[in-house]
């Protein structure tokens, strides 16, 4: 019983990390100059932080989870991340 709780807020939280992890990285491929001065795992942590509030806030407004708009929200939550501690 207890597993299976763990095992639901893993699989919650794992779009939230995996994109925390993703964005900041590709981003330093593209931006590497402009971000050469931002610290990676500050970046990462932000947007574990913001991702995982998007998440809760489409569980709450959605009523449901795993939903599209959700995800849009993690891509663009993660990407005003990067450009809030790295690009501004």
């Amino acid at each position: 019983m207890l597993g299976q709780f763990f095992s639901h807020i893993l699989n919650f939280l794992l779009p939230a990390v995996a994109m925390a992890l993703l964005v900041p990285t590709l981003a330093r491929i593209v931006w590497w100059k402009s971000l050469a001065a931002a610290g990676w795992l500050r970046q990462v942590w932000w947007a574990v932080v913001i991702n995982v509030a998007v998440l809760v806030l489409g569980l709450l407004v959605l009523g449901r989870d795993g939903a599209m708009w959700t995800y849009a929200g993690l891509v663009l939550a993660s990407a005003l991340a990067v450009w809030w501690t790295g690009l501004r």
